[in-house]
């Protein structure tokens, strides 16, 4: 079991790191808003433990949220893009990945104290992070720093995002063409469907 808590820590910063936005990958700190916006942690916690206090699955659903996101263009929040065209209408993420108005309101909150300072991509990556954590999972650091992409990619999403109908092969060479292996496809996908019913679970015993 603790391998496999540290395999999966392993997954989550290859999600936040080499799957990030390509542009700030050397830039990424733990420390990346320690001045420009101290409240920030404080802010995405309560947030998330709230969320999760009235609905205790939104905690897998942050991370999925985060996996989706990072599939595409990299860890870059264009998951959150509206319009038709989006990414959060493609088939793989539509009426299917959750968590958006979470992310929004965080967003809101940290808007009135610290205003254009914390990008989108960053906020998810830390509610994927506190959602895992609140599920009773490990916690990992989250190196911050990413830049919001501009434009979504509807077709990568539909293209690119590994579907759970697929075939086995296909699944894990999508898995490869983001860097990452077979193991991985085991790790992130069987913890997924840990915590989301763990968090059931804990829900239904409520």
């Amino acid at each position: 079991m603790e391998n496999s808590y540290c395999r999966w820590v392993l997954v989550c910063s290859v999600l936040a790191l080499c799957l990030g936005s390509r542009g700030a990958r050397c830039q990424l700190a733990p420390n990346f808003y320690h001045n420009t916006c101290p409240q920030l942690y404080y802010i995405v916690q309560h947030h998330v433990f709230a969320a999760m206090r009235a609905e205790m699955r939104m905690g897998a659903s942050l991370l999925r949220l985060h996996f989706h996101d990072c599939f595409v263009n990299g860890c870059d929040a264009s998951i959150l893009l509206d319009g038709t065209d989006g990414e959060k209408f493609a088939k793989p993420n539509l009426n299917s990945v959750r968590g958006y108005e979470v992310i929004d309101a965080i967003k809101a909150d940290l808007e009135s104290v610290c205003p254009e300072v914390v990008s989108c991509a960053d906020i998810v990556a830390l509610a994927a992070s506190y959602g895992v954590l609140f599920s009773g999972g490990p916690y990992y650091n989250v190196l911050l720093g990413r830049k919001d992409g501009l434009v979504a990619n509807q077709s990568g999403a539909d293209n690119g995002l590994p579907s759970p109908f697929e075939p086995i092969d296909s699944i894990i060479q999508k898995f490869g063409a983001v860097g990452l292996n077979t193991t991985d496809v085991v790790v992130l996908s069987g913890t997924y469907v840990r915590f989301m019913g763990a968090t059931l679970s804990s829900y239904m015993l409520k």
